[in-house]
């Protein structure tokens, strides 16, 4: 089959319109759109330095990041580490009977009670317990003092001394220590 020469012309010219339709297309796809700058050069220096001094701040910042966690870290020696809660008071208790047992004579724990255990701030609880003991009010002084000088963080959180035996010279204490635990120890709240 042959063709005119005026079909022929027709048909290389929309061939070619084509094949130039298809080229452009694929430049057009290729090449990366054009944006439009949003910041003037000098506001780009500014935040340029901006972010150099910021940037310049972070070795002071993590030295003074370490020293805090050192410092929580060796405040953090002083807690009560425990299971659960019956466990921390138990820890109570024997820090109580160890006090006791370094006097002469020995100072005995009469009865305990377990206080419970409630928050501490937003990080840790407090756990407590209640003795009952008879003891002269040096021997009581000097328990105060060792609780005091424990490594553990414990304290007295109520005390009340009451006249026992004129004769003897003793008193009767009910003494409630108090100890830094973990936060998981605190019962939750069920409302």
């Amino acid at each position: 089959m042959t063709f005119s020469p005026t079909v022929r012309r027709s048909l290389y010219l929309t061939l070619a319109f084509l094949l130039a339709g298809v080229i452009v297309e694929q430049f057009r796809d290729s090449t990366p759109a054009v944006v439009a700058p949003t910041d003037s050069p000098a506001r780009a220096e500014a935040r340029l330095e901006q972010l150099r001094a910021t940037a310049s701040t972070v070795p002071a910042k993590t030295e003074i990041l370490k020293q805090a966690e050192a410092d929580l870290a060796t405040r953090e020696k002083g807690l009560i580490i425990a299971d659960t809660a019956a466990q921390a008071q138990g820890q109570l208790l024997q820090i109580v009977r160890a006090l006791g047992r370094n006097e002469s004579p020995i100072v005995e724990i009469r009865s305990t009670d377990g206080l419970g255990i409630r928050p501490f701030g937003d990080s840790y609880g407090e756990a407590t317990v209640s003795v009952q003991i008879e003891c002269r009010v040096d021997q009581l002084v000097n328990m105060l003092a060792g609780l005091a000088a424990r490594p553990e963080l414990v304290s007295t959180s109520d005390l009340r001394v009451t006249s026992s035996n004129a004769k003897e010279k003793t008193v009767g204490v009910h003494l409630t220590v108090s100890g830094i635990v973990p936060r998981k120890l605190v019962p939750e709240k069920h409302s």
